[in-house]
């Protein structure tokens, strides 16, 4: 009797999981990952995985980390990429939107080279998606990498074992990327911590369990072993982890607090960009506002989903972008401000060795206490 062959599935969503499973019968064993910390680790654990069906819209370590993570370790194992995207996408654009990090010029080369396929059958850039339709990428080996321990001061608010809280400071990467190939987190992690970093999220970002942008300033975890980072990949994924951020948002809230319920997924034109979508992913910001003045308010944004840009597309969507965010709300930059008003306020975490509530807090930044909508009011 010849032997199941076996299927990863890697997707956030539990009912994607059992439909695909349902669909695909019981001709396959199937082993289920319901992120990407987790598939790492199970990819790591089992030799017999004969192919991956992977979702490429998830919170923190996307489809793309994955991938780029397995062909450092293993490339011999087949992909296949599961998105919603809708028919009659240019091909160029599809595989642009769906490859973080690939632009629309790179994926064109893709597809020139013959390394975009359906069904074995190389496809032309002006090709369209059509419905149910299985569009394979072959991207280029990755870049032999070298990421260095570099002396930049940290400002450590937790550390022990297991796991380290730092108050990153606004302009700070937090890993290695086109553009900046040095002078990030991880670059100061390696130094601060030498090898005690987790490696489940590859080379290029050890330790990195969630991100924040370049220009929000506060509080970000990192793991120290793989066992930690599982445990807190699995609190971001059932809400256990709680992030809590203070931000100024232009305009007046007519409310006290609220809750915007609206999914976020990819800018249909500008990639670079998210926006609310009926197609996108579940995102949930609950907001309470702290303090009122002439033309913003003062707002304390608890996630509960951990989308990207999230607080800063559900402000914009509300018609109250966050102040000083060029990218959602006005264009012109404001004195004093490096980007987006936000900074991450509070983090509470369940520890992975002792199970009890850990929960730091940093202070709010000079820049951010010296706005001068703040100091106006006070005279």
């Amino acid at each position: 009797m010849k032997e199941k062959s076996t299927i990863l599935i890697v997707d956030d969503s539990e009912l994607n999981r059992t439909v695909l499973a349902d669909i695909l019968g019981d001709e396959y064993n199937f082993i289920e990952a319901e992120n990407g910390a987790r598939a790492i680790e199970l990819l790591r654990t089992h030799t017999d995985i004969d192919l991956i069906l992977l979702d490429m819209v998830m919170p923190e370590m996307n489809g793309f980390d994955v991938c780029r993570t397995l062909r450092q370790e293993r490339n011999n194992v087949p992909v296949i990429i599961l998105t919603a995207r809708e028919e009659g996408q240019r091909l160029d654009a599809f595989v642009a939107n769906e490859v973080e990090g690939l632009t629309r010029s790179a994926a064109q080369r893709l597809l020139e080279q013959g390394a975009v396929t359906s069904g074995g059958k190389p496809l032309k850039k002006n090709a369209k998606t059509t419905p149910g339709m299985v569009v394979e990428v072959l991207l280029p080996d990755p870049q032999p990498v070298e990421i260095l321990p570099q002396n930049i001061p940290l400002d450590v608010v937790y550390e022990d074992d297991d796991v380290i809280v730092v108050n990153k400071p606004v302009g700070l990467v937090v890993h290695p990327a086109p553009g900046h190939p040095d002078g990030t987190l991880v670059n100061a992690l390696l130094y601060h911590c030498g090898d005690s970093l987790s490696g489940i999220n590859g080379e290029l970002r050890p330790g990195i369990v969630h991100r924040i942008d370049r220009d929000t300033s506060g509080l970000i975890i990192a793991a120290k072993n793989d066992r930690a980072h599982l445990a807190l990949a699995a609190q971001l994924q059932d809400h256990t982890l709680a992030r809590v951020y203070e931000a100024v948002a232009v305009g007046g809230f007519k409310e006290d607090s609220g809750t915007v319920n609206a999914p976020i997924g990819r800018h249909p034109v500008d990639r670079k960009k998210m926006a609310v979508d009926p197609k996108g992913r579940s995102a949930v910001t609950h907001w309470k506002v702290l303090g009122r003045y002439p033309g913003c308010t003062h707002l304390e944004c608890r996630l509960e989903t951990g989308r990207t840009h999230q607080i800063r597309v559900h402000m914009a969507y509300l018609g109250h972008p966050l102040l000083g965010d060029t990218v959602y709300g006005a264009k012109k930059p404001v004195p004093g401000l490096a980007g987006q008003c936000l900074h991450a306020r509070r983090l509470r975490f369940i520890h992975p060795t002792t199970g009890q509530p850990v929960e730091v807090e940093c202070p709010l930044p000079e820049w951010f206490v010296n706005l001068p909508v703040f100091r106006q009011n006070q005279n």
